[in-house]
């Protein structure tokens, strides 16, 4: 079958199941199955990932481990989003989804991979976004090409963060390439680098195993932390308490961002609340990573409940605190009778843990509720000490 007949087939079986679809192949004995089932599932993955290559036509998709490893749109966008200038390589092209949002910024852009699969997908799916004009496509192994090709303004690397046997890593030195190895040559070849590592990984180790860390990019999408950026400058040589670090949520209503340095969060003074207030805040994922906890009680005027819960409270609303936002509806111990009167009417509920000595399974358990519904339990301690239940519901932006 050719690519025309693909492409219309997987369009007009986009929402099937491609489970169920598999199992009726004799169906179409004309159709290459294994090639419309990797398509039509790699566009309903796009559908969600990179909605704007979904509404594409002609965009072809790789098997499913690549399009799981790929960036998201919006991941792949704010990277575009930090980087400019003359020249940009890729020398870890994978499926190209970052290299094409970043070559939009630069004059001349080359995309390097080794598996030539993969680079054939890119060239054909660059062609069809209309990037031909400023792009080469290189089938080569992106070290090899790093040590014989011309310094440029720009170099992105995407670091292979699994084994032999498929399993995650989260070691810089288990990465291939490994940036810590090969951070002499990138500073020579290049004004910036840009890493992406898992979010998973150390940041205080990378910060000592890199020397010119110019900034760090922590970034959520709808307060799930997906990457870990690290930005490498020649010439630049931060102490590590000096480098910059930015906490990205990037959710449906905006960004949530906060910056910082080592150094701002050990000197700030963090106000630790005795009780609670009626507000509740619950940072997002990209700062509980970061860990500027005393700089969010200083910046957004709040109290923290206690120095290991990193959850805060205010008599006011603060509308642009980053992160998920709480009115308070009450507050009870766990004795079984403030329990019992706490918990009436109440049989299912969203139940967080934060500096609490249990699970979230057993004590769901314990207070025998269900999980979903519109309220949001928070089992915490105090900075008395004291182990609290706190009943709350979600707080619009911009309510006050």
């Amino acid at each position: 079958m050719n690519t025309i007949e693909t492409l219309r087939f997987v369009k007009e079986h986009v929402h099937d199941d491609v489970h169920a679809l598999a199992l009726q192949s004799d169906k179409y004995p004309d159709v290459d199955m294994p090639t419309v089932l990797t398509q039509i599932e790699g566009r309903q993955t796009a559908k969600i990932k990179l909605p704007s290559w979904y509404q594409t036509d002609g965009i072809l998709y790789p098997p499913h481990l690549s399009m799981e490893q790929c960036s998201s749109e919006q991941t792949a966008r704010y990277k575009a989003s930090l980087l400019k200038g003359n020249t940009l390589v890729d020398l870890t092209g994978g499926f190209g989804v970052d290299f094409s949002f970043m070559a939009r910024r630069f004059r001349q852009a080359t995309y390097v991979e080794r598996q030539t699969h993969l680079v054939e997908l890119a060239e054909h799916n660059f062609k069809t976004l209309g990037l031909t004009d400023k792009i080469t496509a290189v089938a080569s192994d992106g070290v090899d090409y790093l040590y014989q090709m011309p310094p440029v303004d720009v170099l992105y690397l995407d670091p292979s963060r699994r084994d032999r046997r498929g399993g995650k890593v989260v070691a810089m030195n288990d990465c291939e390439p490994n940036i810590s190895t090969l951070e002499p040559l990138l500073t020579k070849k290049a004004k910036t680098t840009l890493v992406k590592l898992s979010p998973m990984f150390d940041i205080s180790l990378a910060m000592k195993a890199l020397k010119h860390i110019s900034a760090i990019h922590i970034v959520a999408v709808n307060n799930e932390c997906k990457e870990l950026l690290l930005v490498l400058e020649k010439g630049v040589r931060f102490a590590y308490a000096q480098i910059p670090i930015r906490c990205v949520n990037l959710t449906k209503e905006g960004i949530q961002s906060l910056a910082f340095t080592e150094q701002e969060e050990q000197a700030a003074n963090c106000p630790y609340a005795r009780a609670m207030s009626r507000y509740l805040y619950e940072p997002n994922a990209a700062l509980m990573k970061g860990g500027a906890y005393k700089l969010l009680a200083q910046r957004y005027a709040v109290r923290k409940l206690h120095a290991n819960s990193h959850l805060y409270t205010s008599s006011a609303h603060v509308p642009d605190f980053p992160g998920r936002k709480f009115e308070v509806e009450a507050v009870s111990d766990f004795g079984k009778k403030a329990l019992k009167h706490f918990l009436k009417d109440t049989d299912r509920a969203n139940v967080t843990i934060r500096n609490f000595p249990t699970s979230v399974v057993d004590l769901r358990r314990k207070l025998k509720l269900k999980e979903g519904g519109d309220i949001y339990l928070f089992a915490t301690t105090l900075s008395t000490e004291e182990k609290v239940l706190i009943k709350a519901i979600p707080v619009a932006d911009g309510r006050s």
